[in-house]
């Protein structure tokens, strides 16, 4: 019964992104970025609260207080039916399906195109493996190294998913000033430093490393998304879905394989082999500037067109 629950909730979760996606670029009003980190910061201070009702509801009053929670469920489907109708009034004004033209498509070949969006899947799955780590195993680590209680535990995590939440509304924007593929950039490679001397610190170091893994970790999924939008146009619902199905399904994984491989070693060991994950995100220097590339092509098409005198 409890992997059906599990699986109902995937489903739906499955669901809501993709299409919630659409809607945040709908309502996005030109901020791409902006809008999708909005969209995903909902879900990670959501996460990131998890822990704290954790350490001071369920733990005091029991496995069965977590049925009270299912309210919030209730109140969410109460909002999105009204973010349902409206969607249903504006699709056929603000779909992108009917806006985007030839002349704004990447100036790319197919054959780039593809290679963009397998290095993008490549990306989340170092990304997503790398934070399953965390946020599946890093109370259990904390305890089994640190010696700290289940509730201490609970509140660095909460530290730590907090630190995401903080990262997820920094990444939007930033890419729509400056450009997406500097944010996965940083993002990407910015927490190797991080990742390397995590396994060997203290207890306090452990604290702040994590926070700042997470701050710059996840300014990079809003980005990869909007990327991977503006990469094929017309296809937001198609790449939302990709994109927010193989993260959730690689972290997935990636909590059972760390967890086996934590089985027949140790959590500590689990640490120091994720701490190299970051480094796969040197594959970034294989996607094309999409804003660079609009531009050129702007200008050249600017030079072809002819004079408008008489």
């Amino acid at each position: 019964m409890l992997l059906i629950a599990v699986a109902l909730v995937g489903v739906g979760s499955s669901v809501l992104h993709t299409e919630s996606s659409r809607v945040a670029r709908m309502a996005s009003g030109g901020q791409h970025g902006l809008a999708q980190s909005i969209f995903q910061v909902g879900g990670n201070v959501g996460a990131a609260l998890g822990p704290l009702w954790a350490a001071f509801v369920v733990l005091r009053r029991g496995q069965h207080s977590i049925a009270w929670f299912s309210l919030a469920a209730l109140a969410a489907i109460l909002i999105q039916t009204k973010v349902g109708f409206w969607y249903r009034e504006n699709d056929s004004i603000h779909g992108e399906a009917h806006t985007i033209g030839p002349e704004n498509r990447p100036p790319l070949s197919s054959k780039k195109v593809a290679l963009s969006v397998l290095v993008l899947l490549v990306l989340v799955f170092s990304k997503n493996f790398y934070q399953a780590s965390l946020t599946s195993y890093y109370t259990f680590y904390l305890i089994s190294k640190f010696r700290v209680s289940v509730q201490n535990a609970q509140i660095h995590l909460f530290v730590f998913l907090g630190a995401i939440a903080c990262g997820a509304l920094i990444g939007g924007p930033v890419g729509d000033r400056f450009g997406r593929k500097y944010v996965i950039w940083f993002s990407i490679l910015g927490i190797i430093p991080f990742t390397l001397v995590l396994p060997y610190t203290n207890l306090f170091w452990t604290g702040i490393l994590s926070a700042l893994i997470g701050i710059v970790m996840a300014s990079a999924p809003s980005a990869i998304v909007v990327y991977a939008q503006e990469l094929i146009p017309g296809r937001v619902g198609m790449m939302s879905g990709l994109f927010f199905g193989f993260a959730f399904g690689m972290a997935g994984i990636g909590a059972a394989i760390l967890g086996k491989l934590a089985d027949l070693t140790s959590l500590n060991l689990v640490y120091q082999v994720c701490s190299f994950l970051p480094l796969i995100g040197l594959l970034t220097a294989f996607l094309p500037n999409l804003e660079r590339n609009r531009s050129v092509e702007s200008s050249n098409s600017s030079h072809k067109r002819p004079s408008a005198t008489t």
